[in-house]
This record gives structure tokens, sequence and C-alpha cells, in this order.
């Protein structure tokens, strides 16, 4: 265990940019086709719909004040903006939605390997900080997963001549169907 503050600091930057480009090395690796459904972390809940993360998060505010890293390394997905709308191009967004947000939790679950590196209380900072840089980029994942899936839906082909009807996204989610 590391007690020198010098070295805590150092150490734990180092650890922390480590972790930072080897779960987004990692996950940039994963096939888009292992992408395409939702996990029980990706699921989204019931509670999760686009008024909450409008009206109670506020996300509309902050979401493009926050970098997006999806084409940091060669051949990655930029997701700042929608240039085509197609149905196969929605469908890569919506993979590359659940990409994003398991790279932030593998993120996040990486915080207790500061447990071994520092005092107890100083991993708990450690836990903090991963909650706090991470939780946001999840949120935006999810926020964005909620609005695609619904552009999607309506894109999608039906077999029918009338509109379907609108079925509201958190539903959709709660069944466990995916993009």
């Amino acid at each position: 265990m590391i007690t020198d503050s010098t070295l805590v600091i150092v150490t734990s930057v180092f650890a922390w940019a480590a972790i930072g480009l080897s779960t987004g090395w990692f996950m940039h690796r994963v096939e888009p086709a292992r992408l395409t459904h939702d996990n029980a972390l990706a699921r989204l809940r019931p509670w999760e719909t686009r008024a909450f993360y409008r009206d109670r998060l506020k996300i509309s505010r902050w979401k493009d004040r926050l970098p997006e890293a999806g084409g940091f390394f060669e051949g990655g997905f930029v997701k700042r903006q929608i240039e085509d709308r197609s149905e196969d191009h929605l469908s890569r967004w919506l993979a590359e939605t659940r990409r994003a947000e398991y790279t932030h939790w593998l993120n996040i679950a990486a915080a207790p390997l500061f447990l071994v590196l520092v005092p107890p209380p100083l991993a708990a900072v450690h836990l903090a900080f991963a909650l706090t840089v991470h939780l946001p980029f999840v949120a935006i994942q999810r926020y964005n997963r909620l609005r695609l899936q619904s552009a999607a839906e309506r894109l999608a082909p039906t077999g029918r001549s009338t509109p379907a009807p609108t079925q509201p996204t958190s539903n959709v989610w709660a069944t466990g169907r995916s993009g």
C-alpha cells in the first residue's frame, strides 16, 4: 500500500489513465454485432423516461459540454451528431451507446482496485471520483438510447399501411426488446 502523498497522487493519475485507456481499447475491439441488445446492466428501467432525463437531470443543459471520445481509437464511432438517419445507421448508434455505457461502467468497476493501492479512506475518494466522473456519461448514453430507440421504431418496417400506435419507450425497454 502506498502512503507517501506525492506517490499516491502520481500513482492514482497514472492508474486512472491506464484504466480509462485499457477499458476504452478493450471495448473498442468489441464487434458492433455483439452490442445489438441490452443486457441486465444496459436495459433501461421503467422509470427511465425522456422526461426523467430532461426534467429531473436537466441533461440537455450539460450533455454537450462533456467530451465525446468515440473516435479516440482508429475506426471509432463519433457520437456528437447524427448525420445519417437510415435504419442501419440508427442501429449502429444504438450499439455504440451500449459500447460507451459499458466502457464507463467498467471504469467505475475498477475503483475498488484502489483498496490495494492506497489507504481505505483514499480508496473511498477514488470511488467517489469514479462515480462523479463516469455516471454523467452513463446517463448521456442511456438518454440517447431512449431517443434513438423511438427514432428506430418509427423507421422499422411494420407491414402496416397505417402508422403503428405509439408505445412509451420505457415499456419497450421493460420487455427487453432493443434496436
